[in-house]
């Protein structure tokens, strides 16, 4: 399994918070770092726009007629 880069400041303070409690090994840390490499990294990452779920509208129902 290869490692995938830090995609941004935010997740690479976070992992290093991580690497401090013990939590991932040095290694880890490591070789992520290594792959982003000086990689000028955005604050933090955007959700990609997807397609949009639609609102349920609510059901009608019929009348009953007299």
């Amino acid at each position: 399994m290869s490692a995938m880069p830090f995609k941004s400041k935010a997740q690479r303070r976070k992992f290093a918070e991580l690497l401090v409690e013990g939590k991932i090994s040095p290694e880890t840390f490591e070789e992520w770092n290594r792959q982003t490499g000086r990689a000028k990294l955005p604050e933090r990452v955007e959700a990609k726009r997807g397609a949009k779920s639609r609102k349920k509208s609510p059901r009608k129902t019929r009348r009953k007629t007299k």
